[in-house]
């Protein structure tokens, strides 16, 4: 049954990721700190050779993302009704009752394409749980197992900050001595995810040609700042404060070497490094606009993956 569900979850997600392997959004290209809420189905397939009709689980998680791999804390609470025979005294009975299993797990997820509107993803995760020990009671939640399951999803990126989710899950908990249990589980999940960079305003249709622009170059791979684009930084901080008030617009791109996805990451890295710079030059932050454009904007027209050195960079315009 594990193998089956887990086949048909991989050939629904994997036409998916190819119909959308184009689609990229800047807005979930980035790392961060996120929260979430979740709730779905459970099938407890095997407790103690008893019956058990379908029950739901619901929870929360925090986590970190890297922008690909994911690594979160998750707290779920299952329960299901059943019915079957229990030891009863010298002998047994038949009862109808209720299986309550409280999960804390680590898990480690991996999506294929962050930067994507839809993210197929994988993910494994181990910890603890505590289990009613049968459907007679006696106390609720006294097992202590060992827990672990394997995860199968798609995400939805609704914008730079929010996901809706949708897994399937292979659940199952173990203790030498007890019974072992077995879960399948579908979940649908939201999650909010923290530190989304800013949005800068739209260019106007027509810049104006007198406004002043500087351009800054970066090594393959690298967002930290030269010698050169230090003083050139430093000339435009200085072009500010003689102006008196501007609107300063740093846009970073990249050459188109790498994932696009890590590209709009690394480019908005760029240009937020220009950013800091102007800032310890006396610039307000708040003159300030970030814009990451990848490795859509080359100056230089190349094939792809091809590391040219004019592309790695971040214009600076002042208006």
């Amino acid at each position: 049954m594990k193998k089956i569900l887990l086949g048909a979850a991989a050939l629904v997600a994997l036409p998916m990721a190819a119909a959308n392997a184009q689609m990229f959004t800047p807005g979930q290209s980035y790392p961060g700190i996120y929260i979430g809420a979740e709730g779905g189905l459970n099938w407890l397939l095997n407790n103690g050779g008893n019956t058990y009709n379908t029950g739901y689980a619901v929870g929360g998680k925090i986590g970190y993302d890297f922008v690909g791999p994911r690594i979160e804390v998750e707290g779920l609470y299952r329960n299901n009704q059943g019915s079957g025979v229990v030891p009863f005294g010298p002998g047994s009975a038949f009862t109808n009752g209720q299986i309550n299993q409280v999960s804390v797990m680590a898990n480690l997820l991996y999506d294929f394409a962050p930067g994507a509107v839809i993210t197929p993803y994988v993910g494994a995760g181990a910890g603890i749980a505590f289990i009613d020990p049968s459907l007679a009671g006696g106390c609720t939640m006294c097992s202590t197992q060992f827990a672990y399951q394997g995860i199968l999803g798609v995400a939805w990126n609704i914008d730079q900050s929010f996901r809706l989710s949708l897994d399937g899950r292979y659940y199952g908990t173990t203790n030498p001595g007890t019974y072992q249990n077995n879960n399948i589980g579908v979940m649908l999940g939201l999650t909010y995810k923290f530190g989304a960079p800013e949005v800068a305003p739209p260019p106007p249709p027509a810049p104006m040609p007198s406004a002043p622009s500087y351009m800054v170059f970066f090594d393959w791979d690298r967002s930290d700042l030269s010698q050169q684009a230090l003083q050139t930084i430093s000339q435009v901080a200085q072009a500010y404060k003689t102006k008196g008030s501007a609107r300063i617009t740093a846009t970073g791109h990249t050459d188109t070497s790498g994932p696009a996805d890590y590209n709009m990451a690394l480019s908005l890295r760029r240009a937020n490094a220009v950013k800091d710079a102007l800032v310890r030059n006396g610039v307000p932050a708040t003159a300030i606009a970030v814009i990451g454009r990848g490795e859509s904007q080359p100056l230089v027209q190349t094939g792809d993956g091809v590391r040219e050195p004019q592309n790695r960079r971040v214009e600076i315009v002042m208006q």
